[in-house]
């Protein structure tokens, strides 16, 4: 028999929402956190290690879901957009519209108690260790409490919110819907600081007060990019993402042994904001590291018993790297899916099968087409996308491929513009490749399968688009 409808693992972003709308539509949750319920949700030892932004359009659709209004102090920083700007600092063009750079901590505990204000029992210092299995269903949890004392808790239902690492996804059985492991050249290695600066600096190549900064820069950053966010008084988080394989790649080509740290200590120096600064380690929160997915979202997210969310699910966008967003709208979603099947009775693979189905609707259509985009980007020196930002896409198509949306680019309408040689007509050929194959996958998606039975040859087909993606681009940041 069942201890709890359903059980939250993780009490981090889309756990926490997940829990609240489970528990408003009244039934019985119990949300399990490793952290207390003084610091819910946090990543690591480090804090709540995170870029911090997130899209207006990403908490409007909270508010109108669990009625939950944000105060000023969660939200922080209300910014125009996120602004990406070449590696010679030459061209600037949007990533996303309008948004917030959070104070995360504050962030965290409002949509923790969210859950509790709607019913949710809360265990802390609970380390989940897998799922409990029973004719091929989760049936709940085992892990080991306060007193690292073994026990199992069950369930009608589990959400998985426990990360990109989660032990519930990479334990269950083997299956065709959900894969247990993440491909290591899909991780960006990330590192960020927040700084306290005078904020009064006033180029807006380096610093932007109301918009998010992201540097595309293959020597600085290979394979990802730098940025530099606001914040409220003038600090700043400022950060780098690399992909391993491509640093690899820029060490061996300069002579060099660059880590991760080493590039963010680089990155910062570079940055002349940073000339009077100081850490800001409030709620121990001022430096930390972490890894990210950066593939598309799993093609599939439910198993009998089992909806997976968030960063479980590598939902972060794989061009932005921006995983607040997406987290909420799945917690959104999954709390929602699984009252349902509470309700009628059904955790099975068809009970929970509309949960795909609505999350890739409302957001997870475009993201496949995004990683190839992605993909391509990888593939990139310094001097292609410094000549694509000035000579292959308008301020306009930028919009467009950022919001998933595919331009219609012309190669004779741009021919005339390759006067650089083979380098460049070479990556403009990649680029319309790439946004065919984009416009492809937001079709197939378009059509996501309304039944597990349809399922097999829908990944299938995507996923030997992706490999296509990756044989013809190969990551080449030198």
């Amino acid at each position: 028999m069942a201890d709890y409808d359903v059980i939250v693992a993780g009490a981090g972003v889309s756990g926490a929402t997940a829990a609240a709308m489970t528990g408003k539509l009244g039934k019985s949750v119990l949300l399990l956190d490793r952290n207390s319920a003084l610091e819910p949700g946090k990543k690591t030892v480090w804090g709540w290690v995170c870029g911090d932004a997130v899209a207006q359009s990403h908490i409007s659709f909270v508010q109108k879901n669990l009625g939950n209004t944000f105060s000023e102090s969660a939200l922080g920083l209300k910014v125009d957009g996120v602004m990406a700007l070449s590696p010679d600092l030459g061209y600037k063009l949007p990533f996303e519209g309008e948004g917030y750079s959070l104070e995360r901590p504050v962030f965290a505990k409002s949509l923790f108690d969210e859950a509790i204000k709607n019913g949710a029992e809360f265990r802390g210092k609970f380390s989940v260790e897998g799922p409990l299995i029973e004719d091929n269903k989760v049936v709940g949890v085992f892990g080991k409490n306060e007193k690292g004392e073994e026990e199992k808790i069950r369930a009608k239902i589990t959400i998985d919110s426990l990360g990109i690492a989660s032990l519930l996804r990479r334990k269950l059985p083997e299956n065709q819907y959900i894969d247990k492991e993440i491909d290591y050249e899909d991780l960006e290695l990330t590192g960020r600081f927040i700084y306290k600066t005078d904020g009064s600096f006033g180029d807006q190549r380096y610093y932007d007060k109301k918009n998010a900064l992201i540097h595309l820069n293959q020597q600085m950053a290979p394979g990802g990019y730098g940025w530099v966010f606001p914040k409220t008084g003038g600090r700043v988080n400022v950060g780098l993402g690399v992909q391993h394989k491509s640093l690899e790649m820029r060490n061996k080509k300069l002579g060099t042994n660059d880590n991760l740290k080493s590039l963010i200590e680089k990155y910062v120096k570079w940055n002349p904001l940073f000339k009077n600064y100081q850490l800001d380690n409030s709620d121990k929160n001022g430096e930390g590291y972490w890894s990210v997915s950066v593939r598309r979202q799993m093609e599939g997210m439910v198993y009998p018993g089992y909806i997976g969310a968030g960063d479980s699910m590598a939902s972060a966008n794989p061009l932005s790297a921006g995983g607040i967003g997406p987290a909420l709208i799945g917690g959104i979603f999954a709390g929602k899916t699984a009252a349902i099947a509470v309700e009628s009775g059904n955790n099975g693979l068809e009970g929970l099968w509309n949960y795909n189905v609505d999350y890739v609707n409302h957001y997870g259509k475009s993201m496949a087409g995004m990683e190839v985009f992605r993909i391509f980007l990888q593939s990139l020196t310094n001097e292609d996308i410094d000549y694509g930002m000035k000579s292959f896409i308008t301020y306009e198509e930028a919009v467009e491929i950022t919001y998933g949306r595919i331009p219609e680019l012309s190669l004779t309408k741009k021919v005339a513009k390759l006067v650089k040689g083979v380098g460049a007509l070479k990556a403009f050929k990649n680029l319309l490749w790439t946004t065919q194959r984009m416009k492809e996958l937001n079709g197939i998606y378009a059509d996501y399968p309304k039944s597990p039975g349809e399922f097999p040859q829908f990944k299938k087909t995507v996923i030997s688009i992706i490999d296509e993606a990756k044989a013809r681009m190969p990551a080449g940041p030198i």
